[in-house]
Formats: C-alpha cells, sequence, structure tokens
C-alpha cells in the first residue's frame, strides 16, 4: 500500500532517542518534514544511509526543513545507533505498538517485523508532496531528496 501524494500524511507520536516525543504534527505550519523508515539499527545498508544524510545535514535538517529517521528498534538501540553514529536528527523508535507508524506510511514487513526503506516528503500544511519505497536491502538516492525538497 501507498500513500497518495496530495493527502494528508498519517500522523505519529513517538519517542525518540533521548526519550522525547515527537509528533508530526508539531511542525506543522513550521517546517517541512523528511520522515525516512528504515529496517534496523546497526545493518550496514542502514548505517550508510543515515551517515550519508548526517554528513550533508544541512541540506535535509535546516530552518525550513526536518529530517526524522524511524525503526521498529526500541528506543534505547535507537540511542545507542545514534550516538555511536554521531546523529544529530531525531531517530524515532517505533517500536510499540510494535510499527504503527510503519504500517501507517504503508511499509511495514510483516515477514520481517520491521520497516523497509520508505521515505516521505511533506509539507508544511501536513500533506504529502513526494515518496519513494525501496526493498529490504536497496539503499535510496539522496540526490532525489534534494530534488523533491527543491521543489517545495
Amino acid at each position: 500500500m501507498s500513500l497518495a501524494i496530495g493527502s494528508p500524511a498519517p500522523e505519529f507520536n513517538l519517542t525518540d532517542q533521548h526519550g522525547a516525543k515527537i509528533s508530526l504534527s508539531s511542525f506543522k505550519g513550521s517546517k517541512n518534514v523528511v520522515v525516512l523508515f528504515y529496517p534496523f539499527a546497526f545493518s550496514g545498508t542502514c548505517t550508510g544511509e543515515l551517515c550519508g544524510l548526517r554528513d550533508d545535514l544541512a541540506a535535509f535538517q535546516n530552518e525550513d526543513v526536518q529530517l526524522i529517521a524511524i525503526s521498529c528498534d526500541p528506543m534505547y538501540a535507537q540511542k545507542a545507533f545514534a550516538e555511536k553514529e554521531g546523529y544529530n536528527f531525531p531517530v524515532l523508535a517505533d517500536f510499540w505498538p510494535h510499527g504503527a507508524a510503519a504500517k501507517a506510511y504503508g511499509v511495514f514487513n510483516e515477514d520481517h517485523g520491521c520497516a523497509i526503506r520508505g521515505t516521505f516528503i511533506i509539507d508544511k500544511a501536513g500533506v504529502l508532496r513526494w515518496q519513494v519505497v525501496n526493498g529490504l536491502g536497496d539503499a535510496r538516492n539522496l540526490v532525489d531528496y534534494k530534488a523533491a525538497l527543491a521543489a517545495l
């Protein structure tokens, strides 16, 4: 299931790596949001993707844009992962109810119990403007994100 471009993005209220609650609606009216679902903390492809975002963070998190990464790992795993890799953006735990946000975005893999690689760009009004969904082992292209953000 994929979401329809131009439809309201599903709300979520999840815990970040520091234990704070983060909701999509908290950015409404102030920032565009890049929501990135990834399968597992500490896995090779996921680490590579998030480190790529970390290394070019100004393009994905600034006065106009907020980057949010989400997996079904528990908060303490997210904390260890973010600290080890130096992620200065919210890394959210979609742990319980397990995968609820990933399911709402149509990117939960029931067989593996994790999110697949889905990226969603949501505008300041809370409307989905762009999405790409890749398989578990298929890395995403960060250049595509930049082009989608530039089009907002």
